[in-house]
């Protein structure tokens, strides 16, 4: 009588299994793409941070003002950041 209501036999013990093993893959394959492409890398190292172009002189000459450094280290410096 069971074989009249399912007819698939043992045959669904093997391939049952098998597919959900394949579909689970299937899904975490996808779910890892769409992070991926999503979220961009989310993997290896960051770039070293770096200030924007001048900021060095801005920070240099705030020094200068408030008389932290003298005219000689300020010039000093301000060569070696210009070059």
């Amino acid at each position: 009588m069971s074989q009249m209501m399912w007819g698939g036999g043992w045959w669904g013990m093997i391939f049952g299994p098998l597919f959900m093993i394949f579909t689970l893959g299937a899904v975490i394959a996808v779910i890892i793409l769409l992070v991926r492409g999503i979220g961009g890398p989310w993997y290896g190292a960051q770039p070293p941070y770096q200030q924007p172009p001048g900021r060095a002189l801005d920070i240099l000459n705030e020094r200068f003002a408030r008389g932290e450094i003298d005219k000689e280290e300020y010039e000093e410096r301000r060569r070696v950041i210009e070059q």
